[in-house]
């Protein structure tokens, strides 16, 4: 489960990773996610999502592929 989001428009360099519930989610994005319950978020510092992929490997990837620093948030 990916979303393409455009990940350029941030002014900070710093986006956080947090996991989000599927249950949480639109119904669609639940329908996309199948079995999985949980998904990543990465976020800018003002909290606007600007992804949301199936592990946290991948949000860290994916981040760091567009001269991010990603973060995790507990």
């Amino acid at each position: 489960m990916n979303t393409p989001q455009d990940m350029t428009q941030s002014g900070s360099r710093i986006v956080y990773v947090k996991t989000v519930d599927v249950a949480d989610l639109p119904a669609a994005v639940r329908t996309e996610a199948g079995t999985l319950r949980q998904l990543y978020a990465v976020h800018d510092e003002d909290g606007q999502q600007l992804a949301l992929v199936a592990d946290r490997k991948l949000a860290f990837t994916l981040a760091r592929q567009h001269d991010f620093a990603p973060v995790a948030v507990h």
